[in-house]
């Protein structure tokens, strides 16, 4: 393979990574709760989105509004018990995320509760004493 053709394809397998963004523009030190109404749940790659609804009267007047919760792609998500069916429109969620650096309303999914008590990770977020990354299995 000449050079020309190497670096051609070099350059057409990497087109995808430019594409994806980082975590930067999340305040990862940073857990808020925002608990509410699912609006849409929207399980697509490159990542799920949870639309969330705060009502007012919630306990942090801050996370009143309506919020674009960002998890990971439908593989890793589904790696955590996550499903096309986790929620719908309507249901009553309780999302634990690090929020947007710039106030913007959006975050990253650290994990949700579920009414029945039950808690979905996103993935490396997961504890290490509950199986997370970094536990030994």
């Amino acid at each position: 393979m000449n050079t020309k053709t190497f670096a051609l394809a070099s350059l057409l397998m990497a087109m995808p990574a430019f594409g994806h963004h980082s975590f930067a523009m999340f305040e990862l030190t940073k857990d808020v709760t925002y608990e509410g109404t699912v609006v849409e749940y929207r399980w697509e790659n490159p990542h799920t989105h949870i639309i969330v609804k705060v009502d007012p009267g919630a306990a942090d007047p801050s996370t009143i509004g309506t919020w674009d919760v960002e998890g990971g792609a439908t593989n890793i998500m589904g790696r955590q018990g996550w499903t096309r069916a986790t929620f719908k429109a309507g249901d009553h969620v309780k999302i634990v995320a690090h929020p947007m650096k710039d106030g913007t309303k959006g975050a990253s999914l650290f994990y949700a509760v579920l009414p029945d008590g039950k808690r979905l990770y996103h993935d490396i977020a997961r504890p290490k004493a509950e199986g997370g990354a970094g536990s030994n299995p």
